[in-house]
């Protein structure tokens, strides 16, 4: 592109203004995109990766938080790739997987374009576009015994396809299906539709072609005949159908497709592929792993994912590419932590007498064996001079706090100062009074270091850490600003990780030549997860509460004027409550809107007597931390927020949290926002609004009831939503896996991660080619792409 510079500028403001397509001086980031990408559309107009980020870029303004983050990622894989022009008339002069799809028989430019919209470029790209999931035939049940109030899906091939408007202007299609033993017809209504919108959908349903239709049976009030109602279907190729009768014992791979491509033209482009360039189809991994685990050579894998002979070779198949890609990224995860060995830090010795041990003594609580577990294996790592590669993850109010500042004191016993990064001033905040708090009576000099510190305050501080006359600095990304200097910067803690990008966390750890760096984070995530998303570090766990913490008590309750007595009940103790509305269609305007509307009403109607606060997310920082501040200080009776409420805030004096509408959060969500209360040793209580009669919904609820466990709670998230929806809009750092799903793939990526370990333990990767460059295209962990 002929700005590079300024396009990776951009780039790096979006990602650090948390995706909000920043408005410049005369434009948003994705008009700016926007208008690069044409410039490079205009010098190649058959490049078509070009127009199909054009088409992202467009979208970006009303794209989710997900999406923006995902069209980031592709931009810089785009920007990273080594610029060619292919001439569509001319076919390379050597074949390789790595050549344009364009350039396959059947396929053309044109055709490519529709490939392309499902990030099929290349044709290696085509053999690993596996299907989505298989279904066996055998198992299919034939039209004539179709029973009235079963659920169950049929196979057939399409006779004929109508679509109308009744007299109400209600569009109408119906297709009639048959197989062998039969035919029913479908209908799909589809509201006030045009004629022209009526036929597009018709073309969707092509005479002849193979159908997979799943639903209830009912009996049609039209013809008095069998159908499928609630039904979801998939169109099939046709190579699965012979003469309108079905293969008996056939199994149907599905794929995703688009409006642009059908199945029929993407299987026998598959299909073509695998016969033309079968040859170039290496294995990856070395033939003593294939051997070991009794694995198909990567040719015959691919024919039996997308054309299996039977059930035994389509689950061979599938293990073998799983095992495959989970082996990458593990021993990418590997030989990041190799390479890491081979980096020198500082070696932390603790001593009998030293400031570490002094401080566990003079706290007034004993610490709770996982406490202490996790600050043995800390302190272990911080006498070694290699690198610390530790993630510290711990349930709300688990103590992870009291655990980092072993760490932190360990740098200061030793000579060297330490830092402490919080993604929020309150957060920083809390810190900086816990430390105060526990480490006032040992001579450690601490500094609070905020962007909303005075000039006067911010030049003090600069001064004294530069001078070393601050111990331990705790602060926000402040930290991070080119004028903070430190005098020898030890021990870095970076507390919820994962709201900081790669660059900030580096930036800090940069500040010295060679720290010992912890990360923290209080989101609970099940072991499987932690393995996929932070294969490169080791992962200490605290899963117990310290002594004194009573459970918090949690109902389902759907009585406003029961939930508004309880309230009052715990203020009239001299207790807090907060009350949190969800976000609305992950719009924070329309959720800051429900929020001020809500707690104004509260205010006038039913609690008048009291003093309610309000916080949303479009409340400028400042102003968010004065109003938490506040209620802390006990200035507010009851706060009502959105979902903006940090995680780890403590305001020990508040016993009740209200969810409206439960059901609307992931189970982990509910957990991480009931951790509000419960900070001291009242009784605290959670109450989840549901606003429905699910009995899905109630039954998910349910498990909040039953347990306090955040693990626990993850776990049932995790299987309930799956990995992409559990990790949310915030954390969608999982890796990008073609076929793997860490939830039925648990046992695999163990196998995969000792493997790979052992491996790098005893082999050299260089000595291995194809697994090497393997390797180093393998899919990365949570952060964004280098541009």
């Amino acid at each position: 592109m002929d700005n590079p510079e300024i396009i990776k500028k951009a780039i790096t403001i979006e990602v650090d203004n948390q995706f909000i397509n920043v408005r410049g001086k005369h434009k948003t980031f994705s008009e700016f995109i926007c208008g690069e990408i044409k410039k490079e559309i205009k010098k190649d107009k058959n490049n078509i990766k070009w127009q199909i980020m054009l088409d992202y870029f467009v979208v970006y303004p009303t794209a989710s938080l997900y999406q923006r983050k995902q069209t980031i990622n592709k931009f810089c894989r785009l920007l990273s790739e080594k610029p060619k022009t292919p001439d569509k008339d001319k076919q390379p002069h050597e074949k390789s997987l790595d050549t344009e799809v364009m350039y396959l028989k059947g396929v053309g430019p044109k055709l490519a374009l529709a490939f392309g919209k499902l990030g099929i470029f290349k044709i290696n790209d085509l053999l690993m576009y596996l299907p989505r999931k298989h279904v066996d035939y055998s198992s299919r049940t034939n039209i004539k015994d179709l029973t009235p109030g079963e659920t169950t899906t049929i196979f057939g091939y399409i006779k004929s396809t109508e679509a109308y408007t009744s007299s109400k202007g209600l569009g109408i299609i119906k297709v009639k299906i048959a197989d062998n033993t039969g035919q029913l017809t479908l209908h799909f209504f589809q509201g006030k539709a045009n004629r022209y919108a009526l036929e597009r959908i018709k073309a969707q349903f092509p005479k002849d072609t193979g159908i997979m239709a799943s639903g209830t049976v009912k009996i049609n009030n039209f013809d008095l005949k069998p159908t499928l109602d609630n039904v979801t279907y998939s169109i099939l190729a046709d190579d699965i159908f012979k003469g309108g009768n079905v293969n008996l014992g056939r199994i149907v791979p599905l794929y995703t497709t688009s409006d642009k491509l059908n199945i029929k033209v993407l299987r026998r482009a598959i299909s073509t592929a695998l016969n033309d360039y079968k040859d170039l189809i290496q294995n990856v991994l070395p033939d003593f792993i294939i051997k070991k685990y009794d694995l198909l050579d990567k040719k015959t894998a691919l024919e039996q994912i997308h054309f299996p002979e039977n059930q035994n070779m389509l689950e061979k198949a599938r293990f073998t590419l799983v095992f495959e890609e989970l082996f990458l990224l593990q021993l990418k995860f590997a030989l990041l932590r190799k390479q890491n060995k081979k980096n020198h830090s500082l070696a932390l010795n603790v001593k009998k007498d030293g400031l570490v041990m002094k401080y566990i003594k003079s706290l007034p609580f004993e610490l709770t064996k996982s406490q202490k577990d996790a600050i043995n294996e800390i302190l272990n790592d911080l006498s070694s001079d290699t690198p610390m590669q530790r993630l510290l993850q711990g349930d709300v109010g688990s103590g992870k706090t009291v655990v980092a500042a072993a760490m932190l004191l360990a740098a200061v016993e030793n000579g060297y100062q330490a830092a402490i990064m919080a993604p929020t001033e309150i957060l920083a905040q809390q810190h900086y009074n816990g430390l105060v708090d526990n480490l006032n009576n040992l001579g450690v000099r601490l500094g609070l270091f905020l962007g909303s510190n005075g000039i006067a305050q911010r030049r003090k501080i600069e001064t004294d850490i530069r001078n070393g006359q601050i111990d331990i600095a705790i602060g926000t990304h402040a930290l991070i600003q080119d004028n903070i200097e430190f005098k020898n910067l030890g021990a870095v803690v970076i507390d919820e990780q994962h709201r900081f990008g790669v660059a900030q966390r580096m930036k800090l750890a940069k500040k010295s030549t060679n720290p010992q760096i912890l990360s923290m984070t209080a989101t609970p995530i099940p072991r499987t997860m932690a393995i996929s998303l932070n294969g490169d570090l080791d992962v200490t766990t605290i899963e117990e509460l310290p002594k004194g913490r009573k459970p918090i008590i949690t109902d389902i309750a759907t009585s406003s004027k029961q939930i508004y007595s309880r309230i009052k009940a715990e203020i009239e103790k001299g207790h807090q409550a907060y009350i949190i509305y969800p976000l609305i269609e992950e719009s924070e305007t329309l959720s800051a809107k429900a929020a001020t509307v809500e707690a104004e009403k509260l205010q006038k109607t039913v609690f008048p007597e009291y003093k309610i606060g309000l916080l949303h997310g479009k409340l400028p920082n400042k102003e968010k931390d004065l109003i938490m501040n506040k209620f802390k200080n006990g200035e507010f009776n009851i706060l009502v927020s959105t979902t903006v409420v940090e995680v780890g805030v403590d305001v020990p004096n508040a016993t009740l949290i209200v969810i409206e509408n439960a059901e609307r959060f992931g189970l982990s969500q509910l957990h991480q926002l009931r951790g509000r209360v419960g900070r001291c040793s009242l009784q605290s209580y959670c109450i989840l609004k549901a606003s429905t009669k699910s009995q899905d919904a109630k039954e998910r609820l349910k498990i909040m009831t039953e347990t306090n466990n955040g693990f626990i709670i993850a776990e049932k998230d995790l299987q309930l939503r799956g990995p992409g929806e559990f990790l949310g809009i915030r954390q969608s750092g999982l890796p990008d896996f073609v076929i793997s799903d860490v939830l039925r793939d648990t046992q695999t990526l163990e196998l995969a991660r000792n493997e790979a370990v052992s491996f790098c333990e005893n082999y050299d990767v260089q000595d291995f080619p194809s697994l090497n460059k393997s390797v180093e295209k393998a899919i990365t962990s949570n952060h964004f792409l280098s541009c």
